[in-house]
């Protein structure tokens, strides 16, 4: 349990140590900034959370407060339209004698903004007068509503409902609007006989909504109203509460009385307001989520604001002058080191403070010796794999000039001079071409050229065993390709193919252009190969344990000089079958003459 803070410290210590130097001073102030703004918050916290919470409550009971006076404005509005009608229209007028239909027209018109509907029914539910006119709807029973029933059973008060759809009249718009019914009794004459009936003044929703839709608390809080029993009138989630996706501590909020109360609802303390609404028995709920320090006071966030401001303004300062100061110098170091790993730049960058300076000196002396010895390695390859070539190249000649002076020498004893002659002067166009100067780079038309006079000796030497055919695409002529890459392949297809035909023996060899590489192929109608001989052509005898019949060096040869001159996507294919014949294919770039280094 002791080593754990120092554990802490050492892991601590070793990410820093493996961070940058402009990461790292970077972490260490943001760490006293962050340390400084903990510790301004507390501070600010502990001077100003009692104050803001008074005044987020204070500014809470205002705004409700506002709402209850202009709700029971909007209400008192409504009750005089109500006296209006029921004293000055209605009541000591026989409604049979008199046109109380204009004087509610009147009437509504003057309070249309707020009025949805004002009408006069009788005790059986007859409907004596509306305005504006209407049609009432023939399946709608009055005398079973609830404001018309509380209208008759309570004379002497006036009766508020909560919101609902209009349902009394034939809407041709089928608008569905929404309305808040003030029912009350009226003392009607008719006939000069005296009957009770009731005065139905329908509230436009709306009107009662805009009071409350432009409300908003202090922390996120909302205000809504019910009435007496707790009945949600207006909310401003009242469609969500609704559909049961939202619910309300509505119930709750109707026991309370007025002030303010502490609750907790759904997991989460609030601050309740309540307030009663005169003449309805309706309450106005402000609820106010209790969410800590709030900054809502103007004052209060200008001066938080100045102090993070000016202490920002500082740390920035200062972080902003130490970091470029310290790491500026060893930035530029990297990035020309970056460079000249990339080969982009060939200079260290040498500047800063003494230990920078000094080392940007060191890697300097020490990128320019590596350099040097790069050089030295890299023409040391070079010269190594072009002494590679050539002993490959000479390799070739001696072995086919022994050869040939083998055939020259039979012929002689053959007593064959003219014969002897031929191959002589064949053998010497052979080497002129071979011999020509020191490129390893022919044309295809020379190395072709080679071959032919190389099959002339042969066909004299092995007379009447073969025929030859050579085939080459006309744009193939003046492309490169290695000195004395066919010769030895043709030398093993004679070997292999045509020791034992007898007059039957074909060798044909074309050159084409395919899929923009150059193809080369040597294809002989003799007895075939095993797939263990074609294998052993192109593995090194000494390695291979072989003795394949032919040039010795023979196709390994080729094919490892085509491998270093063009690299491992080209080199030699063979294919052959017993008694089928052999086909080997020379895979070369298509590079014409003269566009290719001579190595």
């Amino acid at each position: 349990m002791e080593k754990k803070p120092f554990e802490k410290a050492t892991r601590l210590s070793s990410l820093i140590t493996r961070s940058g130097i402009r990461y790292t001073v970077y972490i260490t102030f943001t760490a006293i900034a962050v340390f400084a703004v903990a510790l301004t918050g507390i501070i600010l916290y502990l001077r100003f959370s009692t104050q803001l919470d008074s005044t987020l409550l204070n500014e809470s009971q205002m705004l409700v407060e506002q709402v209850n006076q202009s709700l029971s404005a909007h209400l008192r509005n409504t009750i005089r339209l109500s006296n209006s009608v029921t004293y000055n229209v209605v009541k000591n007028q026989d409604i049979s004698q008199s046109d109380i239909a204009s004087q509610l027209q009147l009437l509504y018109n003057t309070h249309s903004d707020y009025a949805e509907s004002i009408v006069l029914f009788s005790d059986e539910g007859e409907m004596l007068s509306t305005a504006p006119p209407a049609t009432r709807k023939k399946d709608v029973d009055v005398t079973k509503a609830v404001w018309f029933r509380r209208a008759l059973g309570e004379a002497e008060n006036l009766h508020f409902s909560t919101p609902y759809v209009q349902n009394l009249f034939v809407d041709s718009q089928n608008k569905y609007t929404w309305i808040v019914s003030l029912s009350c009794a009226a003392e009607i004459t008719r006939d000069k006989s005296t009957q009770q009936g009731v005065l139905l003044v329908d509230i436009k929703y709306s009107s009662i909504a805009e009071l409350f839709d432009n409300i908003t608390l202090p922390n996120e809080g909302y205000v809504y109203l019910i009435d007496a029993e707790g009945n949600i009138i207006y909310h401003p989630q009242h469609q969500l509460i609704a559909s049961g996706i939202l619910n309300e501590n509505n119930i709750a909020a109707a026991q309370l009385r007025d002030g303010s109360h502490t609750m907790t609802f759904n997991g989460a303390s609030q601050s309740v307001i309540v307030r009663s609404v005169g003449y309805t028995g309706w309450r106005i709920i402000g609820v106010v989520p209790q969410r800590g320090l709030t900054l809502d006071s103007q004052q209060n966030v200008l001066f938080v604001i100045m102090i993070f401001c000016l202490f920002f303004e500082l740390v920035i300062i200062i972080n902003g002058y130490l970091s470029s100061k310290l790491t500026d110098p060893i930035k530029k170091l990297e990035l020309s080191v970056q460079e000249v790993e990339q080969g982009t730049s060939a200079d260290v960058y040498v500047g800063g403070s003494y230990e920078i300076e000094h080392l940007g000196r060191s890697i300097s002396r020490m990128v320019r010796q590596l350099r040097r010895l790069t050089d030295d390695i890299v023409e040391e390859h070079e010269q190594k794999q072009k002494s590679e070539r050539n002993a490959l190249q000479a390799q070739i000649n001696p072995h086919f000039l022994y050869n040939t002076l083998d055939i020259i020498i039979w012929m002689i004893e053959k007593k064959q001079p003219e014969e002897a002659v031929r191959i002589v002067s064949a053998l010497a166009k052979f080497f002129r071409l071979s011999l020509s100067g020191s490129k390893n780079i022919i044309t295809v038309q020379d190395e072709l050229e080679q071959v032919r006079n190389y099959l002339l000796i042969q066909e004299m030497r092995y007379k009447n065993k073969f025929t030859y055919h050579i085939d080459a695409e006309p744009e193939t002529l003046q492309l490169s390709v290695i000195k004395l890459v066919l010769q030895p392949i043709v030398e093993n297809s004679i070997y292999h193919g045509m020791e034992f035909m007898d007059g039957d023996g074909e060798i044909t060899i074309t050159a084409r252009l395919e899929n923009g590489d150059l193809y080369l192929v040597v294809q002989v109608n003799g007895l075939g190969m095993p797939p263990e001989t074609v294998e052993a052509l192109l593995v090194q005898p000494a390695k291979a344990h072989v003795n394949t019949k032919g040039s010795g060096i023979g196709l390994w040869n080729v094919n490892e000089r085509v491998k270093l001159y063009f690299g491992g996507a080209y080199g030699l294919r063979i294919q052959s079958e017993p008694d089928e014949g052999t086909a080997v294919t020379l895979h070369l770039p298509a590079i014409p003459f003269g566009e290719m280094e001579d190595k």
